[in-house]
């Protein structure tokens, strides 16, 4: 089974850059805002077997780390070069600090639990879009959304997901993990 770990903004935060991105790009393979989450690991294709381990140092990596704020804000692309992305992505603001050290919990719990994880620096973002084919120029999307900062809000959960591939993708919750209470908003 393919496996991320996840953080979900609230749907109003959704609706909100969704109404600021505008017209959609035919160049792009835009992702249903449904689907929008900052992953905070990507797993990949995980045996069954390793499952019940892994929600077990997910939970407790979860419940070490305190509830925090963060906002989507800003844009920007994968790679860097704007004129060539293969990826078009919101940006984060707040507490991205907490955010990282959590999604480090979460490569720590994979790891531990078998799992061959990307050994790179987390990057905190939500894909917005893919490049259909090779790259293409998001700089018009960029000049739209760099300014944008929404409303911040509080990350209380993460969520251990499944996703099919196929003509339509879909993402399965399959466990839900509380942080420990943080600071009151």
């Amino acid at each position: 089974m393919r496996l991320f770990v996840a953080a979900t903004p609230p749907a109003e935060q959704l609706q909100a850059l969704d109404a600021v991105i505008g017209e959609r790009d035919e160049l792009l393979r835009w992702v249903p805002m449904q689907q929008w989450h900052l992953t905070l690991v990507f797993c990949g294709d995980v045996e069954a077997a390793v499952v019940p381990e892994l929600r077990e140092r997910l939970a407790r990596g979860a419940a070490r780390t305190p509830s925090f704020e963060v906002g989507l804000a800003g844009a920007g692309s994968f790679p860097k070069q704007a004129s060539r992305a293969r990826v078009l992505w919101a940006g984060l603001g707040g507490d991205v600090q907490t955010l990282t050290r959590l999604a480090e919990r979460c490569a720590a719990a994979a790891r531990r639990s078998g799992i061959a994880v990307e050994d790179r620096p987390f990057r905190p973002h939500l894909t917005l879009a893919r490049a259909r084919r090779d790259t293409v120029d998001v700089r018009p999307h960029l000049q739209r959304l760099s300014s944008y900062a929404g409303e911040p809000w509080r990350i209380d959960a993460i969520r251990l997901v499944q996703s099919t591939l196929g003509a339509q993708v879909r993402h399965e919750t399959l466990a839900e993990f509380p942080l420990a209470e943080g600071a009151p908003s």
